[in-house]
């Protein structure tokens, strides 16, 4: 068997003199594939000599004696066997399952993933009818009636592997419109809901995740690309809610130090916790400590990046030994003699008043300078209304992925009520907004109804009414003491106090107070 490659000027008569040729010599073609290309025909043969082997030399002698012949040369594969194995490597190597059938219902093809979910066996299920696969249905045969169907929700259990997959299928359709065939693409749920989780929880934060088309966030995300490798204290201001911790994960990723991200919210650590935490301990140091001891969180940033989550919260102790650190780069673990070098970059940030907390000695002034080298200010959403939009569909797209919706934007009212509203609580206000809408909604565009702000929490929200109340009309007693609770709460914040002078003006405990601050989203 010979499989040749003969190039011609392109002309009329070329196949049939190639055919009459071979005939006259008792050479039988099986297959015969002809291109045409820049004025010349291809001519692709695979001959099967009748009369026993015949050397390539004296066959392609013979066919030299065609008109118009202009090279000729033997082939491994023939064009068609190529594309079948470009094809067959392509689709073997791909994370869905892919079954074709042709318009009797017989399988044509099957890739390895298919055959190992559907545990085809041994035997090979190509020439097959699809009915006899194991598969959940055989929905694919309607696409030979033309019909079609996306992304079906579809089990199938073998042995005791229980596989949860979305199928799609489409009917094959030949160059006229008639159906020849149908195909239908698995993927399997569970990877789904990894590349969801990957779109919407990133590993590592950077620069181009950070949603603002506004003149003011490009000045800051400009400026903080330009100072993310240096080694200087960085200090991010701004609003609770606006996205300073994600503006610090991004400078440290662009930094390109080989160490870990460490964060610490110094208003969620109790004061007898804090020089623990961010120091460490050796065995023994005190009651309860682990034998072992502890690594402090610059130990385990070493070499990267320690950031200090609402730093104006510190303890005045414990800001007198971030000063030393600072100062002369070491650190000595709790009931350790020994000092270390502390290797780590430091980036805080603050929603207060830093120079008032100054002002009333309740921030060291000489640490106030110290943190004070890079400052970096995000405005509130409220002053950069162009960034609402765009983040609004940036957290749909997420969510959509998420909750399995086709959710696809937010109609002219919706955005309207968006771009309208004041955002005290910044963008993770409006995040939990696009959320809520995004449960509520059964709609692929989310309307105004569907956008329910904080103080339109207490209203049916499909009904459109006013308050849930009691039949006379007020508030239940529970929702009343709700907004008594948040009003307190909110006041008792606003004097830009530390949380733990406002636990105490409350008469509340530093850990009571913050689960109160979560529940009521008041940071």
């Amino acid at each position: 068997m010979s499989k040749l490659h003969l190039k011609f000027t392109d002309r009329v008569g070329v196949v049939a003199d190639i055919s009459a040729l071979l005939a006259s010599r008792g050479h039988n073609i099986l297959s015969m594939e002809v291109a045409q290309e820049h004025g010349c025909a291809h001519v692709f043969l695979e001959i099967d000599h009748e009369r026993g082997d015949c050397p390539r030399k004296d066959l392609m002698s013979m066919l030299a004696a065609c008109p118009g012949l202009l090279r000729i040369s033997c082939i491994e594969a023939m064009p068609h066997e190529k594309q079948a194995n470009l094809l067959r490597t392509v689709l073997d190597n791909v994370d869905e399952s892919v079954v074709a059938i042709d318009a009797s219902g017989c399988v044509t093809l099957i890739n390895n993933v298919a055959r190992e979910n559907f545990k085809c066996g041994r035997a090979d299920p190509v020439g097959r009818h699809v009915r006899e696969l194991p598969l959940p249905d055989h929905a694919i045969l309607g696409c030979l009636e033309g019909r079609r169907y996306n992304n079906v929700r579809k089990n199938v259990t073998v042995g005791r592997k229980r596989l949860q997959y979305f199928a799609t299928g489409r009917p094959i359709l030949d160059a006229e419109g008639g159906v020849t065939g149908a195909v239908e693409i698995a993927k399997d749920a569970q990877e789904i809901r990894d590349l969801a989780k990957s779109i919407y929880e990133p590993a590592d934060v950077g620069f181009s995740d950070i949603i603002g088309a506004s003149a003011a966030m490009r000045q800051v995300v400009a400026m903080a690309e330009k100072i993310a490798s240096s080694e200087a204290i960085v200090t991010i201001r701004g609003e609770s809610g606006t996205g300073k911790d994600m503006l610090a994960q991004a400078m440290h990723a662009a930094s390109g130090l080989p160490g870990q991200f460490v964060a610490i919210n110094c208003a969620a650590v109790p004061e007898t916790l804090m020089e623990s935490e961010l120091f460490g301990y050796v065995g023994g140091a005190f009651s309860g400590a682990r034998r072992e001891g502890k690594p402090g969180l610059f130990e385990l940033a070493k070499d990267g990046t320690v950031f200090f989550d609402e730093i104006a919260e510190m303890p005045l102790a414990a800001q007198a030994k971030i000063l030393r650190l600072i100062q002369n780069g070491r650190l000595r673990r709790l009931g350790d003699s020994r000092e270390t070098q502390a290797n780590a970059r430091i980036i805080t940030a603050t929603n207060r008043n830093l120079e008032q907390f100054v002002e009333k000695g309740l921030f060291r002034e000489d640490l106030y300078y110290r943190i004070n080298v890079l400052p970096l200010h995000i405005p509130p959403l409220r002053e950069r209304p162009e960034d609402i939009c765009a983040l609004a569909d940036h957290f749909l797209f997420q969510l959509s992925a998420r909750l399995g919706k086709e959710l696809t934007g937010f109609d002219p009212a919706a955005r309207d009520k968006l771009v309208r509203h004041g955002w005290p609580g910044n963008v993770r206000e409006l995040k939990n907004v696009v959320e809520r809408a995004a449960i509520l909604c059964d709609q692929p565009v989310i309307g105004e109804r569907h956008v329910l702000l904080v103080h339109e929490l207490g209203r049916d929200p499909l009904a459109g009414g006013g308050a849930v109340s009691d039949v006379g009309g007020r508030l239940s007693l529970r929702a009343a003491m709700e907004r008594y609770e948040r009003d307190l709460l909110e006041s008792a914040l606003k004097g830009r106090k530390s949380l733990r002078q406002a636990a105490r003006e409350l008469g509340l405990s530093h850990t009571a107070l913050l689960q109160k601050v979560k529940k009521h989203r008041l940071a």
